[in-house]
């Protein structure tokens, strides 16, 4: 059930998930990552098996009433996260753990490597979990158990439905490895054609571990690099605060604006890029830490990307007073703007509408299903929220300082998620 990343039978995304495989075959061309090992997929439906609840699984989407339904999902959930793992899959989990554990005296890593994530057109991103700092057995069995249940969320589930995927009809495999203490972070988009020139990469980076990036918390440096990898530019982001292997921490002030990275760390992080887009054979994203130990790169994710070429604005736009941010990388859209301050506003969007908002987390994901665009004051390219929207085609901008200031709400707005622009009038 256990293969260690470098091993050959790790790469099958049959069994361990494209994550973890995507990551395998890097390790094994010679490209850097953490190492580590990752748990197949068979380890989850032993347990579901261990438990009796191969019915409750089959019982969520075929159920004919959506209580019924709701009740088979969180008999899923509460067994797999309340009850004993059963010794047979115990046993070597904990086996490979302390083995990796004792090998680097690293903290560790758990995360999902569901057998239906980081394809393209179904990224999950953002969707299912994952667990850093883990330093004690207990907390190792809770990390397991909740990535099982995982696959179980109602956020998952809404996504799952939208691409007419059962659960019961897939598995979770988990990816194990040692925590880089991170001194910077972020992503990585092969090809971005926003960019000023067709088809340049885009960096993000962060200070401490990239989850900032991901939940789309702070808004990341923003590093242009052509195609052979020469600069040519560098956007400092508003990097406040950062995530450590414990704790979140404010930056200090003359941090904030300060990029992460120099020059020559964005070409080479820059190369990396390239070469795992050349191993995959696709344009790629990818995630990325700097060790703080050692100050070598290490990759962490590598899946496909979703490009679109860039939309030339109706001259109606052209004159009109605008915002610059971070695209996400697809679309045009235009509709009434809807400006929301606090989650527990979002029962105000309306189908059609641009949603304007302070910070766009992957929380919000089922959000996309009836907005014409996304515009938020932090975030950056690479974060989960910009994945989903570049597979769902929703044009979004992220960064784009003091949006729910300057933009009037139920004025009408375009967002260019290519171009990484917004623009509205007056209705």
């Amino acid at each position: 059930m256990i293969a260690p990343l470098s091993s050959s039978q790790a790469a099958d995304p049959n069994r361990f998930g494209p994550k973890a495989a995507n990551l395998a075959r890097l390790a094994q061309a010679g490209l850097p990552t953490p190492g580590g090992f990752c748990i197949d997929a068979d380890a989850y439906r032993a347990q579901v098996r261990a438990l009796d609840l191969e019915a409750d699984a089959r019982g969520v989407f075929s159920a004919v009433e959506s209580a019924q339904a709701r009740r088979h999902a969180l008999r899923m959930k509460l067994g797999l996260l309340d009850q004993p793992i059963t010794p047979a899959v115990l046993d070597p989990l904990l086996a490979a753990w302390w083995e990796l554990k004792t090998e680097t005296g690293a903290l560790t890593v758990v995360r999902s490597s569901a057998l239906v994530e980081d394809r393209f057109g179904s990224s999950f991103a953002g969707q299912f979990e994952s667990f850093l700092g883990i330093e004690t057995e207990a907390d190792f069995i809770t990390a397991i158990r909740s990535c099982w249940g995982a696959l179980w969320a109602t956020r998952a589930l809404r996504y799952m439905a939208t691409h007419n995927i059962d659960p019961a009809d897939t598995a979770m495999g988990i990816l194990v490895q040692p925590l880089v203490s991170a001194r910077a972070s972020g992503g990585g988009l092969s090809q971005a054609p926003g960019a000023s020139g067709e088809g340049n990469m885009i960096l993000s980076a962060t200070w401490g571990l990239g989850s900032a990036i991901a939940q789309g918390e702070v808004t990341p440096d923003r590093y242009e690099l052509s195609r052979n990898g020469a600069l040519v530019s560098i956007a400092p982001g508003r990097k406040d605060h950062q995530v450590g292997c414990v704790h979140t921490r404010a930056v200090p002030v003359a941090m904030v604006s300060e990029p992460c990275l120099t020059g020559q760390q964005a070409a080479e992080l820059g190369k990396l890029l390239r070469k795992v887009e050349d191993l995959m054979g696709i344009p790629v994203e990818i995630e990325w830490a700097l060790d703080d130990g050692d100050s070598r790169f290490q990759l962490l994710q590598a899946r496909p990307l979703h490009t679109q070429a860039a939309t030339t604005p109706d001259a109606i736009w052209l004159h009109r007073p605008r915002l610059n941010g971070h695209a996400a990388g697809v679309g045009w859209g235009e509709g009434r703007a809807c400006v929301v301050q606090c989650e527990c506003e979002l029962a105000r969007v309306s189908p059609g509408d641009v949603l304007v908002t302070r910070v766009a987390g992957p929380a919000l994901s089922h959000i996309l299903t009836r907005v014409a665009g996304v515009v938020a004051e932090r975030g950056g390219s690479t974060s989960h929220m910009a994945s989903l929207a570049r597979e769902r085609g929703i044009p979004m901008v992220l960064g784009v300082l003091d949006a729910t200031l300057r933009i009037p709400d139920g004025s009408t707005v375009a967002v260019d998620g290519v171009a990484g622009v917004v623009r509205w009038m007056s209705s």
